[in-house]
């Protein structure tokens, strides 16, 4: 199979969804339903990409990037979240997101967000000086 994807999202009909489009490309996902969860799931397991929601249980998908951060971790990040606000999109960058994708979305702009955000991953590891 080609990547890894973990999806983190605690709407089920929303997780399944994002979980049966990315397999249909091929790609490995697993789904974490909360931010603690999400933690040990990131600890346990080398992802190629992260798509986190914001608005969690348990810990909010913010605290969740920001403590994924603070182990120098550079899996690029994609927040998928209802959160619309300018100061929201801003305040997830700036916690290190890689791309952020507003709800509703498209899944194809979804998926062809995902699969940049893994091209550029494989890029950097494959770096040279």
């Amino acid at each position: 199979m080609g990547f890894g994807v973990l999806v983190v999202e605690d709407d089920a009909e929303v997780a399944d969804f994002l979980a049966w489009g990315l397999r249909e490309e091929g790609i490995r996902v697993e789904v974490a339903s909360d931010g603690q969860a999400a933690c040990q799931q990131l600890h346990d397991a080398a992802w190629d990409v992260v798509v986190l929601d914001w608005g969690l249980p348990k810990m909010d998908g913010l605290s969740v990037l920001k403590r994924f951060r603070q182990h120098d971790r550079t899996t690029p990040v994609l927040f998928l979240t209802a959160r619309d606000a300018v100061e929201d999109r801003v305040r997830g960058l700036n916690a290190g997101a890689n791309d952020y994708l507003c709800k509703p979305f498209a899944f194809a702009e979804l998926l062809a967000r995902v699969k940049a955000l893994s091209r550029h991953q494989k890029q950097q590891a494959g770096r040279w000086m």
